[in-house]
């Protein structure tokens, strides 16, 4: 039996009103697509969903990762999508499809790409992690702490298939360059590196030799497109996505799920321009509306049968994570009230890669040269 492949892939083709979410009629046009494909064979299954503004094509086959057939469905998917949201005059319409047309692969085009290809367990539960309003990086905490954090992940030091731990492939979005690095061995090593989540970002995690899955098929796979690398301008935030693998020899659902107990403040919310919590929410609630945000989270739990996805179950739809809401609350009370200043505004650094550069560029002239006193 093939591989089975899972491709989540995320466009933001318009939002209704301004930012804050995704209009039933786009949902429709996908779900209507996608079961077509599936209907000639050429998919599995699929689910259709959104965080924020952002359209969500979860997509299962049997063609690998970079699948030319499987890129076009979800280009064409959102191009289609497009027209009905230039219909309804959303906002932003088609503002991820950075090219005028398809070219082979998604990546490097606008939309957000995380892809696993790997032999389906006897059971193999798989969450899908779709945030808005922040960046690639934002996932480097949570994936850490699944996957190397003792404190987090308790079968690390109680399961003998967890207890050697597992390798991180980090990538250098600015550098184009990528590096292994194998937990715990080089635990200070990673998190030198993803520590600085705008330079450096986990892209996959594959198991170790020697243990129950095999070390060539990850584990958990993160989207790593900048959409300022790819416009030379800003056009929005680029609203990563994660596809993460669970139980029998990885972390329990509750491990995988655990770190996002915690809002950690990520970079994105209004205007790109903003550090902010990541607060889990329900599909239901992932409507970004406060100062465009604050920057949200959904996990989508499902269970794969020969490619079928049984689900999905929202799993923060859930009171114990009410309490992370309500933090995630107060933190956006706290770091809002500073207004246009740094920590809240990002630093300058990083406000290079959004609109404030057009503000500078009109003030250079009259910036005057200081007198030695």
């Amino acid at each position: 039996m093939a591989k089975i492949t899972v491709s989540l892939i995320k466009a933001d083709i318009g939002g209704w009103p301004g930012h804050s979410t995704v209009h039933p009629a786009l949902i429709e046009e996908a779900k209507k697509l996608l079961k077509r494909y599936v209907d000639e064979g050429i998919l599995i299954d699929y689910h259709v969903t959104h965080v924020g503004d952002d359209l969500e094509l979860i997509m299962t086959h049997r063609k690998g990762v970079d699948n030319e057939r499987i890129h076009a469905i979800a280009w064409d998917t959102f191009e289609k999508a497009t027209k009905v949201a230039k219909d309804l005059k959303l906002y932003g319409a088609g503002q991820d499809l950075l090219a005028e047309a398809f070219s082979g692969n998604v990546r490097g085009m606008g939309p957000g790409v995380a892809e696993m290809e790997f032999t389906e367990r006897k059971s193999e539960p798989i969450i899908a992690f779709m945030m808005d309003k922040t960046e690639p990086g934002s996932f480097n905490l949570p994936i850490y702490r699944i996957f190397a954090d003792p404190f987090n992940t308790a079968g690390l030091v109680i399961d003998p298939s967890m207890h050697g731990g597992f390798v991180f492939e980090i990538w250098d979005i600015y550098e184009h360059k990528r590096v292994f690095l194998s937990a715990p061995e080089e635990m200070y090593d990673i998190l030198a590196l993803i520590g600085a989540k705008g330079k450096y970002v986990i892209k996959r995690v594959y198991p170790k030799p020697g243990g129950k899955l095999p070390e060539d098929e990850p584990v958990a796979c993160i989207s790593t497109e900048k959409l300022y690398e790819i416009a030379g301008e800003y056009v929005g935030k680029d609203d990563p996505v994660a596809l993460v693998r669970a139980q029998s020899g990885l972390p329990a659902l509750g491990e995988v799920l655990e770190p996002f107990a915690f809002p950690h403040l990520v970079s994105g919310w209004m205007r790109g321009s903003h550090n902010g919590p990541l607060m889990p929410v329900s599909v239901e609630d992932a409507r970004c509306t406060r100062f465009d945000g604050p920057p949200r989270v959904v996990a989508l739990g499902f269970q794969l049968a020969d490619g079928r996805l049984i689900g999905p179950v929202d799993l923060f739809a859930d009171p114990a994570f009410d309490m992370t809401r309500m933090k995630a609350q107060e933190i956006a009370d706290y770091i809002r009230r500073h207004g246009p200043f740094e920590p809240h505004r990002l630093p300058l650094a990083d406000m290079e890669y959004t609109t404030l550069p057009g503000v500078l560029e009109k003030l250079k002239d009259r910036f005057e040269k200081l007198r030695e006193r």
